[in-house]
């Protein structure tokens, strides 16, 4: 009834252009991904929340090692974005390449059931990243072709919300069913594999293709090549500038598995509530993603996507303060509250200023682009804070990436700051050219 009733929506957006102040409906196409992404992630943090503390713990993987293991965990997904947004430019099939990615994520969960060693099951994770790598761009290129240009953050914002929504029950469902089941991990794989195959079908039954313009359409745009896509790219204003933003605090950026560990390590953490402590982060995410996109359409989402690094500094300094007794509680569920800004500020917020830059027919490639350089970014910081973890320990460690944010936060809000300068000298030159 709700994917009928959004569908409505759609039908009568062009009555909600003409009323600029009227609230319009979220577009079907945006609530059906976000159903998609949330019965997807369920999936697949039925899986990852236990693999952490599993492997360093479970199977005596260094940090080091583990951060190799997660550098190429988020390198695959970089590489394959790439692949997969020129293929859904290139054809203008988008949602048949955000399928192909569900689909291989969902074959993915089986095979786990036959692996047992820490380097066969980063195989397999790293297919499972392949197939997000395939779908991120196309479905992001999804929800902006469906969506108005003033109401991104809005739209990513209720995207990242349902998606969220899935990060926040999987880790739960993880541990429902080690604790009802005797053969636990073979239990969630194959619970995580009925998931995934009811979110590809949700994308078949209820994505649709969003219709090319008109305009377009008339003039028979050709469909850009590999190198013709990236010279646009690297000569549309505000890109460049975003993309290299987007590296830099991707440099500077922990992945949540770390934070965990000296979580777990510095407050001595039972190992069985381990998969819970994503739970907190995915709950103030869920909560925030919504209102945080319609601040960043209003306040502009530049600003709150370096705001939403800030609370990330701000948990790694919380992270290193010597607290004990209840305040270690306090300061835990502080650290969960500014994880989940983070990710409200920063992840759909990214997506949503990037959208706008961006032709129709390479905005799954801008997008890809950004996403990439961010991620390249986060690969380096996997293996730098994993390789100095090992040789200082973890305190020295994260008083090093601390210092490492707060430079990145500062140089990128220069940046930024100089790119929206010149974006309006173009609009005043514009303006006395055409007077």
């Amino acid at each position: 009834m709700y994917l009928s009733s959004s569908r409505a929506a759609d039908a009568s957006a062009g009555v909600a252009r003409d009323r600029p102040f009227a609230r319009r409906a979220v577009a079907g196409n945006v609530v059906a991904l976000g159903l998609v992404s949330m019965v997807t992630d369920v999936s697949s943090e039925m899986v990852t929340a236990v693999l952490p503390l599993y492997l360093v713990a479970g199977l005596g993987m260094t940090p080091l090692a583990y951060g190799l293991l997660d550098g190429v965990y988020q390198g695959v997904t970089a590489l394959v974005r790439l692949v997969g947004s020129y293929a859904a430019d290139r054809t203008r099939r988008r949602k048949l390449v955000a399928g192909a990615g569900y689909a291989l994520s969902a074959v993915c969960k089986p095979v786990l059931l036959a692996v047992t060693t820490p380097w066969a099951i980063g195989a397999v994770l790293a297919a499972d990243r392949t197939g997000k790598g395939l779908r991120s761009a196309p479905r992001d290129a999804l929800i902006s072709l469906s969506t108005a240009p003033e109401e991104q953050g809005r739209a990513f914002g209720v995207h990242r919300t349902l998606d969220t929504a899935g990060a926040l029950l999987g880790p739960l469902a993880a541990f429902g069913v080690l604790w009802a089941a005797r053969d636990g991990y073979d239990a969630v794989f194959q619970v995580s594999f009925c998931s995934a195959v009811f979110g590809v079908l949700l994308l078949v039954l209820y994505v649709r293709e969003p219709r090319p313009d008109p305009a377009a359409h008339r003039t028979r745009t050709p469909r850009p090549g590999a190198v013709r896509t990236l010279r646009t790219l690297a000569r549309t204003p505000g890109v460049p500038r975003l993309s290299l933003a987007a590296v830099l605090l991707g440099a500077a950026t922990i992945s949540d598995a770390f934070l965990y560990l000296v979580l777990q390590q510095r407050h001595h953490l039972d190992a069985r509530w381990f998969p819970l402590l994503p739970v907190g982060t995915a709950a103030a995410f869920l909560l925030l993603a919504l209102p945080v996109g319609r601040l960043a359409d209003r306040v502009g989402r530049l600003r709150v996507f370096l705001a939403g690094h800030g609370a990330l500094l701000a948990g790694y300094l919380l992270l290193l303060a010597p607290i004990g007794g209840l305040a270690q509680l306090l300061s835990m569920a502080a650290l969960f509250i500014l994880l989940g800004v983070f990710y409200a500020a920063t992840d759909g917020v990214l997506m949503a200023a990037a959208a706008p830059l961006l032709p129709p027919a390479v905005r799954a490639s801008g997008l890809a682009l950004v996403q990439t350089g961010q991620a390249v970014g986060r690969f380096a910081a996997a293996v730098l804070f994993g390789a100095a973890w090992t040789a200082l320990g973890p305190t020295t460690a994260l008083a090093a990436a601390a210092g490492c944010l707060a430079a990145a936060v500062a140089l990128c809000a220069l940046i930024l700051a100089r790119g929206r300068a010149a974006a309006r000298g173009r609009d005043s030159a514009g303006r006395k050219a055409s007077v």
